[in-house]
């Protein structure tokens, strides 16, 4: 293979233009820190990494065991469905029907995606271009603006932490916008302040959906982590709600299933046919020994998947009081595998977001998500991932404690 620094006929990446769409998109915050993890790792130092939401529990052992039994049948290394295999999506409904009492038809309400990302992407591919307009929560988890951006429309970003003014914005923006938005992309549990919202709100967004004829695209991805005895609703939980919009859910959460890449879409079975259309030009489904594997962990799995639930319950209580005890204000989130704290006095005034996380990681070893990554509406506020058992998290609450001294604080 020719060396491209010394082949003359070689494209330098310089010299590539990118499309308007790709030129489009903002600089990745999260870069600067994601590079300083990784080098103090290389480095043999041990970071403490409460900063992305990937689980580090795994999945259970008979559902693994089921993947490689799978995995060694001929049958499944070929090609399979784009949109899943229907003992997969009969499991999805069957799943629905038993949690939130929501009838769904596998063949026609039903997809199954590559993870929740691709299948929001794809959706957003299927039903937006230049001119629509999305609504979106803010702060904003990167790819439900990203993905907008990538299909060329617009967005505008509505502060999600006070429900009725939520509501009450979404109306004032379809009253005053003209063409009016074409998606409401809701996120509850949200990622990545926590908030939740009961199924009196999704009441509220159905009559609004069906008043200024827009379409709904709820990302459920953390519904499968309530806690304190409450269940999370479901929008697809509320009459109406099929009329108007879809729902994607995930395993990676709830059944420690993030790397296999296995979501899924209910709802509308217009919007679904519009994200089967893309799909089937963009891929060929999920690794069939993985779908068999995914259709066990939710027939048998629900075990499992409380089990995991009362974990992230410990680690949230030990985390939030650990922080608390610092003088931090925290609340204690009801959902999400988040916790979502006030940057503290005097730093909260004295540097933005990107700059404290950097200054946990360069002195304190821990990682967090700064507020701003995810928007201006975060700025001043951190994201700190439930991924690490309950000595890790306090010993990092301790190595917090230490780097902000106040001895330390900055004049």
């Amino acid at each position: 293979m020719s060396d491209p620094t010394t082949n003359p006929d070689s494209v330098e990446f310089e010299d590539i233009e990118f499309a308007p769409r790709v030129r489009g998109l903002p600089p990745y915050l999260f870069g600067k820190i994601n590079e300083l993890k990784y080098r103090k790792r290389r480095d043999g130092i041990d970071v403490i990494d409460l900063g992305m939401g990937n689980p580090t529990d795994p999945p259970e052992e008979w559902v693994v065991d089921k993947l490689c039994e799978a995995a060694r049948d001929s049958r499944n290394h070929r090609y399979s469905v784009a949109s899943g295999v229907y003992n997969l999506r009969r499991e999805v409904a069957v799943r629905y029907e038993s949690r939130f009492g929501v009838s769904l038809d596998p063949d026609h309400e039903v997809v199954a995606t590559i993870g929740s990302k691709e299948g929001f992407s794809h959706m957003c591919l299927a039903l937006l271009g230049p001119g629509d307009t999305a609504l979106v929560p803010a702060p904003s988890f990167p790819i439900h603006v990203h993905a907008i951006a990538l299909a060329s429309a617009n967005v505008i970003a509505l502060d999600v932490r006070d429900s009725q003014a939520f509501l009450a914005n979404v109306a004032r923006v379809c009253e005053s916008l003209f063409p009016r938005p074409k998606i409401l992309v809701l996120n509850y549990p949200h990622n990545p302040t926590a908030t939740v919202v009961d199924r009196a709100f999704f009441e509220e967004i159905v009559a609004l959906a069906k008043k200024y004829h827009f379409f709904v695209i709820s990302d459920f991805a953390y519904g499968d982590i309530s806690f304190d005895g409450w269940q999370a609703p479901s929008f697809l939980s509320v009459p109406g709600a099929k009329d108007v919009g879809c729902e994607f859910t995930t395993m990676s959460k709830g059944y420690n299933m993030a790397g296999w890449r296995v979501g899924f879409a209910a709802g509308n079975r217009q919007m679904l046919n519009a994200l089967k259309a893309i799909k089937g030009y963009y891929d060929y489904g999920i690794f069939q020994a993985v779908q068999i594997a995914a259709i066990v962990a939710l027939r048998h799995g629900e075990p499992g998947r409380l089990a995991q639930v009362a974990e992230y319950q410990m680690r949230r209580d030990v985390l939030v009081d650990s922080l608390n005890r610092l003088g931090w204000q925290v609340e204690r989130p009801k959902a999400s595998m988040f916790v979502w704290a006030a940057i503290p006095e005097p730093w909260r005034s004295k540097m933005g977001s990107i700059d404290f996380a950097m200054k946990l990681l360069e002195e304190a070893e821990v990682a967090v998500s700064p507020g701003r990554g995810f928007g201006e509406a975060g700025e001043g506020y951190l994201r700190l991932a439930l991924i690490e058992n309950e000595q890790r998290l306090r010993q990092a609450v301790r190595q917090i404690g230490r780097c902000l001294k106040p001895e330390k604080a900055v004049s």
